[in-house]
């Protein structure tokens, strides 16, 4: 009987069947556990870096260190959104965003537009922009994406309206190595931010927010648009959160 018992396959095939699934549950929990600990410290760090970015001005982009192997980086110095002709702060708006004020982040009416046309692209607001260029890279890939519709709300409830323009209009490229609306005053039209006329306001957000693939034929003919856009925006309320 002894003997019979040893030989049947039967009890010996079950110990590993019946230990498999507890190493597959240990597994498991163990991954979830790691994912929930990198996870939160990864929102911890993204909560940080919103709130430290909403005090201080970023020193530079990985855009524009990307940017500099390629081209020599005309000087840059910050200049605060009071230190900007609001007709620039205006265009810009009017040429990426119109509806900057009333929305939360992402445009959805623009969104559903851009859909319904089978357009690609083309819905990105100011504040997707600004996060996209402080915070991550350039090109287009689903992770970054990803991190970019996390991250611009966070942006959103952190940062006013006011301070969302400003870094945007600080970080922006303004051609090749061009990046800030103080470096593109200068380098473009010899003068300050807080100098720039409409006409001039409106040539500038023209190249946005691709400056090395629109001509300058182009965007003479954007630029017509935009100064009609920031004069609407002006007349019709739309620039009440950074006026």
């Amino acid at each position: 009987m002894r003997r019979a018992a040893m030989r049947n396959p039967s009890k010996t095939k079950n110990i590993p069947d019946a230990v498999t699934p507890r190493r597959r549950l240990r597994l498991g929990r163990w991954l979830a556990g790691w994912a929930w600990y990198v996870g939160i410290r990864l929102a911890l760090a993204a909560f940080v870096s919103v709130l430290l970015f909403a005090l201080f001005n970023p020193p530079t982009t990985l855009t524009i260190i990307q940017n500099a192997r390629d081209y020599p980086i005309q000087r840059r110095e910050w200049a605060d959104l009071e230190d900007i002709a609001p007709v620039m702060a205006r265009s810009v708006v009017a040429a990426e965003d119109a509806n900057f004020c009333l929305h939360w982040g992402f445009d959805m009416a623009e969104i559903r537009r851009v859909v319904a046309s089978g357009q690609q692209g083309g819905a990105s607001t100011i504040s997707q922009q600004t996060v996209k260029n402080v915070y991550l890279w350039q090109g287009r890939s689903w992770l970054r994406k990803a991190i970019e519709a996390v991250m611009t709300p966070l942006v959103e409830g952190v940062w006013t309206k006011r301070r969302i323009l400003e870094v945007y209009l600080n970080v922006a490229e303004f051609g090749p190595g061009v990046f800030g609306v103080h470096a593109a005053a200068q380098h473009h039209f010899g003068t300050t931010p807080d100098r720039l006329t409409a006409r001039q306001a409106a040539r500038l957000a023209a190249v946005l927010p691709a400056p090395k693939l629109r001509g300058t034929a182009q965007a003479s003919r954007r630029s017509r648009a935009i100064a009609d856009g920031a004069a609407t925006i002006a007349a019709d309320g739309r620039d009440a959160c950074f006026r």
